[in-house]
């Protein structure tokens, strides 16, 4: 894959050169760190070094592999991406990576690392089918002057239907981004609020309680079971309780 289509990922206002020994002193422990969440959860992983233009890590879950092994996507870094991205959302991806790195250039430094954004896009596995993921992207480490050094990207199965569906959303704000790909502007939207009783019913759910469990666990009727778990599809964008589930725990509502 030639550098200069690798270069598309890696623009002017996030440019990495000449780290200093301080900066360099920062991330002598952080893999212990992301070893361990890798033991603790289902999504894949991996951290871009923007200064090397490169993947520095890479976890074993299969589902980002694509059928590679680890040292495999970590030699091919974002030749990855063209190999393993379906060819109308790697243009998707290049375009988010500019969006994205234009909205941290104009926030403070101070809350460049309280931010995480959210995409989905089409991956290839090595029998040629293509299965829609989540990616989420979040800074490890800036540099001084406040460009993303190291990201860490943690992909999962996405409850989208479609690729797409730009989020940034901030730690400790309900409200989250949203980028309108056909007015080329992000919109505010509040975040989706569960009530206790949905939230009570997503839990027992978890634990495997079905509608009739649910209505003897919370004293009321199998009827009523029914009709909040009808409102909480409809709040989740989702016609399963499986899929809610999925969705509530990978967007941290329960």
């Amino acid at each position: 894959m030639g550098s200069t289509m690798i270069n598309r990922f890696f623009l002017k206002n996030n440019t990495i050169s000449g780290v200093t020994e301080e900066e360099l002193k920062k991330p002598l422990d952080y893999k212990e760190v992301i070893y361990a969440f890798e033991r603790t959860t289902y999504a894949s992983i991996y951290t871009i070094d923007y200064e090397k233009k490169s993947f520095e890590y890479v976890s074993e879950n299969p589902l980002f592999l694509c059928g590679h092994s680890v040292d495999e996507v970590r030699e091919m870094g974002y030749a990855f991406y063209f190999k393993n991205v379906v060819p109308e959302d790697l243009e998707l991806l290049i375009k988010i990576n500019k969006i994205g790195f234009d909205f941290y250039d104009k926030i403070p430094l101070s809350d460049k690392k309280l931010y995480t954004i959210s995409y989905d896009f089409h991956l290839k596995t090595d029998d040629n089918k293509r299965i829609l993921v989540n990616q989420k992207l979040t800074p490890l480490f800036l540099t001084d002057d406040g460009a993303i050094w190291k990201a860490l990207c943690i992909v999962s199965l996405s409850t989208a239907k479609t690729s797409g569906n730009i989020k940034i959303s901030k730690k400790g704000y309900n409200q989250e981004l949203h980028f309108d790909l056909n007015d080329e502007r992000w919109r505010s939207i509040d975040g989706i609020k569960l009530s206790e009783r949905e939230k009570e019913i997503l839990r027992l759910s978890i634990r495997g309680f079905t509608i009739n469990d649910i209505g003897n666990e919370i004293f009321v009727s199998p009827e009523t079971v029914k009709f909040h778990r009808k409102k909480l599809f409809t709040k989740l964008g989702v016609s399963s309780m499986p899929e809610a589930i999925f969705y509530a725990a990978n967007n941290k509502l329960i």
